[in-house]
This record gives structure tokens, C-alpha cells and sequence, in this order.
């Protein structure tokens, strides 16, 4: 069909993109004329494409139709008008000119709130249902015949804004092709619209926003809600007209102890609290209100108003007056189109683009004597105004972020001053569980309180995710660039660099892993980690596949690179600090956003992670950290609709459940890293001291907290007992103690219930026939401390040799002398899974080689594989790309879209897809069929 498009703004601009997909031939677009230089969306988009484009200030005087302008309008011959989204007053001599007449959307349920401000109106209202119309289109009273409508859910603290993104504009702008495609096919309905329920409601406008507080406080919430952002609901409040934004009434929990706020005409005073300013309906309800813009249009957080100097624009110098003068003069030369550069003018919103943003900062730092700018603080303050107060705060020293206010309990250990966060950290800000829950984290050296720390509930899994999904759809991290990106996670890693020996602590503090070994694994692997990925993230790429060319058309084929969005991370408790920082530095370097759930007996380095994301400048929101139980928060966060990938390491039953919910769900994608019983073989003509070394190592390394650890020794039979007094005599000499002392070598197990399972582990070996000889027993003294245990005569059947350890147990079965590798562990319930497959030989003859398909599991995804590091035997297989943790993979092909194959790496997956045997370092690969 011939289409005409009347109409504004970028929603009309993607309408008409679609209807051009669709084949129609658009021969004309009617848009508003250019404000301030700047022309809109629409307009702009149809001048690329060469349609006509006018743009008339008004289409009818005193009511009466303007003969040129409908002149013009009929000599394109359209044969259907679509008003996508349209503010002018169209005469009726257009609308019914076209053969299939004019088309128009309208954002609600129509009978119901015709007229300007539908979205507006329907949160002041409390409606419980929202949606669209598309009707056809009268003398513009909003009465047309019903063409189609489609609904929607309004939730509770639903805004215009998160309406309007979430369903009324990418569903608004489906039903609008939808429209288009039943007209042409001669099936589009006329249904009158019914007078029953039917309202009308005028313009919104500042005046008449002001707040009644003779009403119950969902009524004075949905009134703040539906006037947020524009034009905002406001009160009297200390001799000046406040206005409020971001209301809730998700108050629980919350005590109204803060600062009173005297509200003219409020039923009692509001009080500002560190949450915000809690408000109260004539029914004595709470709700809370978390930004406030003053009088004079300044945005700040409801809970800083009145923290004086802190919240107010500083006085300048004279000579700050010059300086903001000269930065004046660089708008002006960046922003030709603007007449007068002035505080509130919007460098974005004046037509600048990023590379004005380069420019503005490289202008300003030769102004400033070489004063440290970036690029994002042009992104944190848009307008004239506070950009000077940044400027200025940058120069006077005065520029940290103060927020985020940080609750620590402060502990003196290891020398050291510990300072560590307790509470849930959501949307850049650290926060009290809902109903201020908490429960005790325990220090395993002696099993003392540390201190209490958050206990999330579902409301709070909802607000991290929110906050994450908020973060990358909207925030700052998805409008920087890839470089500017991987420059704030080297920051990141650099500041956990600088804070090493107080991670380290925590981790032997909370965890319990020997001070040495965290500082070089647990910290320094996480370090490096960060780094490795944070130069990745300027090379994620995608590619171009040349094909045949498809005559008349030439088709190509390419890949996209492409972050997922919000990525879930639920870590296991052996290694807190490092597990996080494997999966969330692949999610960060892709671009996507985190709610990361640790263990909830480990919650204490993530939330010093957590700080310190906020110090190297990662955008609120983009980490998230919950702390609570698998069974309620994962199961929420599994379940979660926004949430589109989750990592996941710990056992294979709760692996099980994770997929299935993810599947249930909303068909999430999902990693699993599960349980293992990896096998380390042990040769007659090895070199016995190395194999006893790595036999020590390859179980009794972190305490056997150790998801490749070797769950089973196979030994040849004619070094058996040899092997087995050797070890004997190492794990004699091992140092049972205070994981913060230089010497130990062997702390206490992560928690109490593990240790229990290890003791039930061992008597079930015993009971079984194993020969226990040494260890399987608690050792006598304060805390979780659990014997080096040592096991032989250990046969198929038994279930210490099916079931994963994961703790200091040393599984040893012997094989005869020269038969090349232990038998085949037999199909069905005696077959094990494997981690990681080692073998100590010095003859390489395939007859050495361990049967390798009877060892592998379905569930695991194979050896851990990171940034490569110092003498250790990790390889990425030739075949895989080499970043081995990437983001999902979109292909087009002409106009359709298919999926990626389910081999493509993504964010949080560590994989490898061969199998990897290790001989003293060396690493061999042997292909899958064999």
C-alpha cells in the first residue's frame, strides 16, 4: 500500500522502518518542524531514505483546514494514513481523504482515558490493566471505531517511563504493522467503541500536579508515579515547591527514624531517612519517595536533603568563574546549533555524539592543566551546570562519590584493620534485606560469629534484577565504549590489587582457606583474571561468511557479537573471591550486567568485591550482590523472566533443578560446572617421589575443597604400598592449624555441616570394607578442622569410590601389574564423573592411555579453564577461540535470524570440548573418537 506517516519521535521513526520492511511504499512523512536545530527522529530517518518529508507548524487555523498544506498532502495519493504518535490537530479532510482511511494509536484501553496523557492518567488511577488501542481515527475526541487493542499488567511501581519501555513501545509498535498487515489483507475489524467506562482527562500539566494529601497512600503514591518525570507531582515543603520522583510502596522493613520534613498541608510530617523521604497518607501508611527535585531544578536523592553544602551547587571562585566561562566557550564551539550555552542546557539533547564527548574532554583537560577527565563523567553530568560542578569538585579535591553510604563491621586481624560491608548491594547502593532479615556468618578457625550479615527475600531478588536489567538497557554501561569499558576492569583489578592482603583475610577469615594460598590463588588468580578479560573487551568481534550469491537478490551472512543482558552467577563456598571473578569478568568484559548470588556461608569478599566496584567507577546497578539461601534466592533468581543467563557451580542435584527452572522459566540459558570424581592413575614406571607430590596435591590442595581434585588414585600393583607409605609419611608432616599462620598448610573446612558429611563419609568407607589408614576423623580442638584421611583397598562397588569427597580424602584402589590402565569402571550405577583425568607414567604407548569415555560425565563441563598463569598445566584446545568466555552469538542471514550452535561459547562458561590428560605439566589432547 501507498502509506502517509503523520506523526513524531522515535516510535514513529521505528513504525515507519517497519512498514518499509513489510514492502509498503511510504510516499510521504508529516512531522513537526526541526526545535532548536534539531530535527526529529522521523523526519530525519525518511530524509535518508529520500520520502518526502514535510514538516507544517499547523495543519488548520480557527478549525478551519489549511488549503495548501491539504494540497500538498493530497498529491502523494496515499491510500492509508498511520498516526504512530502524533501531537497536532489533523482536519478531518486529511484523515478521510485515503481510500482505507487513518489509522492512530492511542496508550490505553480505550474507552477508558481518552484524550492527552492516557499513560499519565492510568497510574493516577490505580488501574490494574493497561495497554493499547489502534483505532480509526475521528475528528481527534479519541471515539473511532476499535481496530485492535492489546493489554498488559501494571505493576505496582510501574512509572510512565517503565510502561511505556517495557510494553507500550516495542508492543505499540508491533500492533501498528499488525494494523497495517490486516487492512491490506482486507480483514482489519471496525468495532464502535462502548460508552460504558468510558473517561476523559485532559493534558497533565505542572500546575495541576500539585499533591493532595487529604488521601490513602497508594492514592498519593499512584499520583506521584503517574506524574514522574514529566510533569511531576510536587508539594510545599520548607518555603520552596519540592518535587517528587521514584515512589514505593514497598516499605517493609523500613522505620520511619530519620529527619522530620514539615509538608504544607500533609496529614504528618515526612521524614528523611537513610532510604529516602517516608510519606504518609491520611490512613497512616507508608511510602517512600526516592528523589527529590528542588525548586530549582536540581535532582538529588531524597535521603541527602538536607546534608546542606553536600546537596547544593558550590560557590565559585572568580577564578572558577573564568574557568567556567572557557568551558562555556567549548559547548559553544561543540554545539553549534545552540544559541546560548546555559546551566541547563543537555549536551546530548543538543545534538552532540560521542565523538564530541572525546573532544570535550581532551578541550577541557588542556583548559584544566591536564585535570583527570573521562569520558563517562560527560555521561554522569549532562547538562552545562553540573558538568562546572564536577569540574570544579575534580578540582578542588572534593570529587568522591559520597552516595553510597557503607555500613562496615570493623574486625582487627592479621594486622590488619578489616572494614567489611554486611548488607545486600543493589543498584550501587548497600541495603537492608527486606524486613532488616540477617543471619550469623562463621568464622571456621573457631566457630565464632564474625558478625550478621543481610538475609534477601524475594522482593529483594526483584529489586537486584530490576536494577541490572535497568543498568543495562538504560545506564551508562551500555553507552561507552568497549575500550572505556575494559579500562574501569583493569581499575577494578587494580584496587584489588591494592587491597590483596585485606581480601586474602577475609577469605581466611570467613572461609578458611590458609592465609598463603589465598593470597597467591584466591586473590592473585582473581587479579589476574580481571586483567586478562579486561583486555578483551575492545576485541570482541564478528565476522562476514561469504555465500553464493542468490540471484536477483545477493545475500550475506554475518555474525554479531552480542552482550546477553542480565547474567545470573551463583558460586560455590571453597573458593569465593576466585570463582566470581572467573564467571563475573567474562560477563562484565561482554557488556553485559550481574546478579551474582554467593555462597551463603561465604557472603564477606564478594561484598568487599562489591565496594570496591563502586570505587573503580563500574555504574550502579551493573553489579549486584544477594545474600541468602539457594532454596529462596536462587530458586527466584532460576525462575526470574528478565534474567536471560545463569553460571552455576556446586552440585549435580541442585545443577538438575537450576536447568529444569531455567527451562520452565523462560528458557534461559544456562552453564553448569557440577560434581566430579576425577581419577589420578598412577604408573609402576613413574617417577614415585613426583607422583607422590601430586597425589598430595591433586587432593589435599585447599583443605580437598577442590573441584578438580583427584576424588580416586589408581595405583599399579607392584608400587601400591610403597605409594601408600610415602603419602602416609607427608600427610604426618602436614600442619593442622590457624589458617593465618605463615606455617600452616592445612586449615579447617569451609563449615560445619561439610565437616559433618565428611565424618559420615568416612564411617560409610569403613562400614563398606575400605581400609582406613589415617584420618577420617574430627580433629579435637575449636572449629571445623577435619584429619588428612588416607583410604586403600577401596573396590568399584563401594560408595566412597562413586560419591565426591570434596574435602581431604585420599581414595586409593590398586590394578595388576601390566595391564596398561585399571579395568573399565562399569556402565550403570558404578560409573563415575570426572573434573579433570591425570595420569603419572614415563611410557606415552596408547596402552597407557585410561579409558577415557567411561570416565566423562554429562553434567560437568570438563577441566577449569582461566587466564593462563605461572606453572600450571591449563590449555584451551586449538579449535576453540581463544576467549574461551564469550557473550552469545547472533547470526543474520539476509532477513532471517537462526540461532548459533550449541557449541558457541558464552559469558559464564568455563569448557573445554576434548578431553585433557596431564603428565607432570605436559599436556596431551586426544580426540573425542577415540
Amino acid at each position: 500500500m501507498k502509506i502517509a506517516v503523520i506523526g513524531q519521535s522515535l516510535f514513529g521513526q521505528e513504525v515507519y522502518c517497519h512498514l518499509r520492511k513489510e514492502g509498503h511504499e511510504v510516499v510521504g512523512v508529516f512531522t513537526i518542524p526541526d526545535k532548536d536545530g534539531k530535527a526529529d527522529p522521523l523526519g530525519l530517518e525518511a530524509e535518508k531514505d529520500g520520502v518526502p518529508v514535510f514538516k507544517f507548524p499547523r495543519w488548520r487555523v480557527k478549525g478551519q483546514a489549511l488549503p495548501d498544506v491539504v494540497a500538498k498532502y493530497q498529491a502523494l495519493g496515499a491510500e492509508l494514513n498511520v498516526l504512530p504518535f502524533c501531537s497536532q490537530f489533523i482536519p478531518m479532510e486529511v484523515i478521510s481523504a485515503p481510500r482505507h482511511g487513518s489509522i492512530i494509536y492511542h496508550p490505553s484501553l480505550l474507552p477508558r482515558h481518552r484524550g492527552a496523557s492516557a499513560i499519565n492518567w492510568t497510574l493516577i488511577h490505580g488501574d490494574k490493566k493497561g495497554g493499547f488501542t489502534i483505532f480509526w481515527a475521528d475528528d481527534g475526541l479519541d471515539t473511532g471505531d476499535l481496530l485492535l487493542q492489546k493489554e498488559c499488567e501494571i505493576l505496582p511501581d510501574d512509572t510512565v517511563s517503565t510502561l511505556y519501555n517495557r510494553f507500550l513501545f516495542p508492543e505499540g509498535i508491533k500492533g501498528m504493522v499488525q494494523a497495517v498487515r490486516l487492512i491490506a489483507e482486507g480483514k482489519a475489524p471496525r468495532l464502535p467503541q462502548p460508552e460504558e467506562g468510558a473517561t476523559y482527562e485532559g493534558i497533565q500539566k505542572k500546575e495541576t500536579a500539585k499533591i493532595n494529601w487529604e488521601q490513602p497512600a497508594e492514592a498519593i503514591h499512584n499520583w506521584i508515579r503517574g506524574n514522574d518525570k514529566v510533569p511531576g507531582a510536587w508539594t510545599e515543603a520548607c518555603g520552596q515547591k519540592l518535587t517528587f520522583f521514584n515512589s514505593t510502596l514497598n516499605t517493609e522493613g523500613l522505620v520511619p527514624e530519620g529527619e522530620d520534613l514539615p509538608i504544607l498541608g500533609a496529614h504528618r510530617p515526612g521524614v528523611v531517612t537513610k532510604a529516602g523521604l517516608i510519606l504518609f497518607g491520611n490512613d497512616d501508611r507508608m511510602l517512600l519517595v526516592k528523589n527529590i527535585q528542588l525548586e530549582d531544578g536540581k535532582m538529588i536523592p531524597a535521603s541527602h536533603f538536607f546534608k546542606g553544602a553536600d546537596s547544593n551547587a558550590l560557590e565559585l571562585t572568580e577564578e572558577e568563574l573564568v574557568m567556567a566561562e572557557a568551558v562555556r566557550s567549548a559547548w559553544k564551539r561543540i554545539l553549534p546549533s545552540v544559541l546560548e550555552v546555559e546551566d541547563s542546557t543537555d549536551f546530548f539533547k543538543s545534538g552532540a555524539a560521542s565523538v564530541d564527548v572525546v573532544r570535550l574532554v581532551e578541550e577541557v583537560k588542556e583548559l584544566c592543566d591536564g585535570l583527570e577527565l573521562e569520558n563517562e563523567d560527560v555521561y554522569m553530568a549532562t547538562t552545562f551546570g553540573d558538568f562546572v560542578q564536577l569540574l570544579v569538585r575534580k578540582l578542588r579535591g572534593d570529587d568522591k562519590d559520597s552516595e553510597c553510604i557503607i555500613d562496615y563491621v570493623e574486625k582487627t586481624v592479621n594486622k590488619l584493620t578489616l572494614r567489611m560491608p554486611y548488607q545486600l548491594f543493589i543498584g550501587g547502593m548497600f541495603v537492608d534485606a527486606e524486613g532488616a532479615k540477617t543471619y550469623e556468618t562463621i568464622n571456621p578457625t573457631d566457630g565464632s560469629v564474625i558478625c550478621q550479615v543481610s538475609l534477601a527475600q524475594v522482593s529483594d531478588v526483584d529489586k537486584a534484577v530490576a536494577a541490572a536489567k535497568d543498568a543495562f538497557e538504560n545506564g551508562l554501561w551500555g553507552k561507552i565504549s568497549a575500550r572505556d569499558r575494559g579500562r574501569l576492569l583493569y581499575r577494578l583489578a587494580d584496587l584489588m590489587e591494592q587491597h590483596q592482603e585485606e581480601l586474602a583475610t577475609i577469605e581466611a577469615l570467613d572461609a578458611g582457606a590458609v592465609y598463603t594460598l589465598a593470597l597467591k590463588t584466591h586473590v592473585g588468580m582473581s587479579i589476574q583474571t580481571f586483567r586478562y578479560f579486561a583486555g578483551w573487551c575492545d576485541k570482541i568481534q564478528g565476522s562476514t561468511i561469504p555465500i553464493n550469491h542468490a540471484r536477483p537478490n545477493r545475500n550475506l551472512t554475518l555474525t554479531r557479537k552480542e552482550p546477553i543482558g542480565v547474567c545470573v552467577i551463583i558460586i560455590p563456598w571453597n573458593y569465593p573471591l576466585m570463582m566470581l571473578s572467573w564467571k563475573t569478568a567474562a560477563c562484565l568484559a561482554a557488556g553485559n550486567t550481574v546478579v551474582i548470588k554467593p555462597a551463603q556461608v561465604t557472603p564477606l569478599t564478594a561484598l568487599k568485591f562489591a565496594e570496591l566496584t563502586l570505587k573503580a567507577g563500574i555504574p550502579k546497578g551493573v553489579v549486584n550482590i544477594l545474600l541468602g539461601s539457594g532454596s529462596l534466592v536462587g530458586q527466584r533468581l532460576s525462575d526470574h523472566p528478565d534474567v536471560r543467563k545463569i553460571g552455576f557451580t556446586g552440585s549435580t542435584e541442585v545443577g538438575k533443578h537450576i536447568m529444569k527452572s531455567c527451562a520452565l522459566s523462560n528458557l534461559k540459558k544456562v552453564s553448569l560446572e557440577l560434581g566430579g570424581k576425577s581419577p589420578l592413575i598412577i604408573f609402576a614406571d613413574c617417577d614415585l617421589s613426583k607422583a607422590v607430590q601430586m597425589g598430595m596435591s591433586s587432593v589435599f590442595f585447599n583443605k580437598g575443597e577442590n573441584c578438580i581434585a583427584a576424588g580416586r588414585l589408581f595405583v599399579e600393583d607392584s608400587i601400591h604400598d610403597q605409594f601408600v607409605q610415602k603419602v602416609v609419611e607427608e600427610v604426618r608432616k602436614m600442619k593442622i592449624g590457624n589458617p593465618l599462620d605463615r606455617d600452616t598448610n592445612h586449615g579447617p573446612q569451609n563449615h560445619e555441616a561439610h565437616l559433618r558429611k565428611l565424618v559420615e563419609y568416612c564411617q560409610r568407607g569403613v562400614d563398606e570394607g575400605a581400609t582406613l589408614v589415617c584420618g577420617g576423623r574430627q580433629v579435637p580442638r575449636p572449629g571445623f578442622f577435619f584429619e588428612p584421611t588416607i583410604f586403600t583397598d577401596v573396590e568399584d562397588h563401594m560408595s566412597i569410590a562413586k560419591e565426591e569427597s570434596f574435602g581431604p580424602v585420599m581414595i586409593i584402589s590398586r590394578f595388576a601389574d601390566g595391564r596398561g590402565s585399571p579395568e573399565r569402571v562399569p556402565a550403570g550405577e558404578n560409573r563415575y564423573f570426572r573434573v579433570l583425568k591425570c595420569s603419572s607414567t614415563e611410557d606415552r604407548s596408547p596402552a597407557r592411555k585410561p579409558p577415557l569415555h567411561d570416565v566423562s560425565s554429562p553434567f560437568t563441563t570438563g577441566p577449569e579453564l582461566g587466564p593462563p598463569s605461572q606453572g600450571e598445566a591449563k590449555a584451551v584446545p586449538p579449535e576453540a577461540p581463544p576467549f574461551h568466555l564469550l557473550l552469545s552469538t547472533q547470526h543474520f542471514h539476509g532477513r532471517r535470524w537462526w540461532k548459533p550452535p550449541a557449541h558457541t561459547p558464552d559469558p559464564t562458561r568455563t569448557s573445554c570440548p576434548c578431553p585433557i590428560i596431564v603428565a607432570f605439566g605436559r599436556v596431551r589432547k586426544w580426540p573425542q573418537s577415540e
